[in-house]
């Protein structure tokens, strides 16, 4: 029987204990500042980033290649002779092609690195369904041709504060980031079917972006039975708490429910004040 391990990066989001239970090896990203660099969740806090922003706005980095390496000779030396790797859009990070450069030079392990088109928990929910398509005893082909079918049923919606670190970190996408700026339009935001952030909607007005950001997650998961659901933030736990009560019906109905802060990476991208609903369809 071949022993298949689960691997991913920092910025897909999911949360430790999920991580330890499903015994998923995660890649950190780095975080540089001029003093320094940091270990994305593990040398750094996602607070520690958000009280930073008003000192120095740091960039990111992707992890060296030797560092992939030693968590790949880890999941060897844990007896693993197969990966499947899903890991942030190519369209945002150069993770995948790192990741999957030095895979390749494993002749004896098998492995799948996926791009998911997605950021964040819409990311991060491939690697836990890779894991409960473990548990069900699937073979590695079956769970890479499954996560396959799977590429387009992920989604995470969010809304910004700001705009200006989004731009500052040339992440902006398809996003219209300077007029929105200028006119306090707070638009909806997801990455589409390539892996790029665009806006869904345009919304003047926090309160009324959380209320559209909600209106529109309803609206795609209401006849559905069968999903992971997600509430995500960036240094905004009291507003993802009131989603969190509004939501309550849909959370009680999913398969899997995740919460809590983006990582310090994609924090240092956008800002204080991001706040997220993600969903993964299950059904068809």
């Amino acid at each position: 029987m071949s022993k298949i391990a689960i691997l991913t990066d920092s910025c897909s989001d999911i949360p430790q204990h999920f991580l330890k239970e499903f015994n998923i090896y995660q890649i950190p990203l780095i975080i540089n500042y001029e003093k320094g660099s940091y270990r994305d969740r593990i040398d750094i806090s996602p607070e520690e980033v958000y009280e930073n922003l008003k000192i120095e706005i740091p960039h990111t980095s992707l992890p060296s290649v030797g560092e992939v390496y030693d968590i790949i000779e880890n999941i060897i030396a844990d007896g693993y002779d197969h990966i499947i790797a899903p890991v942030i859009s190519s369209g945002l990070s150069g993770a995948y092609n790192v990741v999957k450069t030095v895979c390749n030079e494993y002749k004896n392990l098998k492995s799948a690195v996926i791009d998911t088109k997605n950021i964040g928990i819409g990311s991060g929910f491939y690697s836990l369904y890779a894991a409960k398509l473990i548990e069900k005893n699937l073979n590695f082909d079956e769970i890479v041709k499954e996560l396959g079918y799977k590429i387009n049923s992920s989604h995470v919606f969010f809304s910004l504060k700001t705009l200006h670190y989004l731009i500052k970190g040339g992440r902006i996408g398809r996003v219209e980031g300077t007029l929105g700026s200028i006119l306090k339009i707070n638009p909806i935001i997801s990455c589409d079917n390539t892996g790029v952030y665009h806006t869904v909607e345009k919304v003047r007005g926090r309160n009324q972006s959380i209320n559209k950001l909600i209106e529109i997650v309803k609206g795609r998961i209401n006849t559905r039975n069968k999903y992971y659901f997600a509430i995500c933030h960036g240094y905004a736990q009291e507003e993802a708490d009131h989603i969190r009560e509004i939501m309550q019906p849909y959370i009680n109905k999913s398969k899997l429910y995740i919460e809590g802060q983006i990582s310090p990476a994609l924090g240092v991208h956008t800002g204080p004040g991001l706040i997220g609903i993600g969903y993964f369809n299950l059904e068809g």
